[in-house]
């Protein structure tokens, strides 16, 4: 697995925890930014990696904010991406289970790291159920190809 990683100013330090969290675990990701300085503009950045993931060439990207949801807006507007904001962990396993999640956006402003840390865990080792939740993912595919025209 492949993950794209990027913050913005406000989930820097959220950021570099997981950073080395997927490191220890030996999956491979790349930061797309931010760095340590100043404020920046969390599209800037969220587009970097969410494009990795649009094209294929990254499975899975995580993306941080101060809320997270500024970053699932961004990456909600790219093709073949389901971008999850995820503030516990039944959110993260059934974001995986039922909608196929392939973009986790969480905030560096109201998650501490050792709770980040139990969400990512569970978003990446839960799979996708298939069956019923499969044919919902086709409609949004579908979706897709109606409004991306």
């Amino acid at each position: 697995m492949k993950i794209a990683l990027a913050s913005d100013h406000a989930g820097f330090e959220l950021k570099q925890g997981i950073s080395s969290y997927l490191s220890q675990r030996g999956i491979k990701h790349n930061d797309f930014g931010c760095g340590p300085d100043g404020g920046v503009d969390y599209v800037d950045y969220g587009k970097k990696a969410i494009k990795k993931v649009s094209s294929g060439e990254y499975e899975r990207a995580i993306l941080i904010c101060g809320t997270g949801l500024g970053m699932a807006i961004v990456a909600n507007k790219y093709r073949r991406v389901r971008a999850t904001p995820c503030f516990d962990e039944y959110s993260a396993e059934m974001s995986r289970k039922h909608n196929d999640s392939n973009c986790l956006t969480l905030g560096g402003r109201i998650i501490p790291l050792d709770e980040a840390l139990q969400i990512i865990k569970i978003w990446l080792d839960t799979d996708f159920e298939e069956g019923r939740h499969q044919r919902r993912i086709d409609k949004i595919f579908q979706l897709e190809e109606e409004n991306f025209k």
